[in-house]
């Protein structure tokens, strides 16, 4: 998996490639860990995202929880793939997805 990080204005996007797995996903939740404190939104666009595991579905649930508590979070851009999988699972209810 790829991340490519924007940073700016305290706002933090995150363009996501490739595959979200057990294997990836570490790097993803170091890359949240990293995030300056002043952040108050962070932007996950998933438009070049092929696969997301439980382990990214965990991920992106521990940045909503954290995001929560200083402004939000948002996916954008979300392949109809990894949308079903959002479904599924019920986290279109818990998620903001543009």
């Amino acid at each position: 998996m790829e991340i490519n990080k924007v940073i700016k204005d305290g706002c933090c996007k995150l363009d996501l490639s490739g595959r979200l797995d057990t294997i990836t996903s570490p790097q993803l939740e170091e890359e949240l860990k990293e995030l300056p404190e002043n952040i108050n939104e962070l932007i996950l666009d998933l438009k070049e995202l092929e696969y997301v595991s439980s382990a990214g579905l965990r991920v992106f649930l521990n940045a909503q929880k954290s995001m929560s508590a200083k402004g939000k979070m948002v996916l954008r851009n979300v392949n109809e793939e990894i949308m079903e999988v959002l479904d599924m699972t019920g986290f279109t209810q818990i998620l903001t997805i543009e």
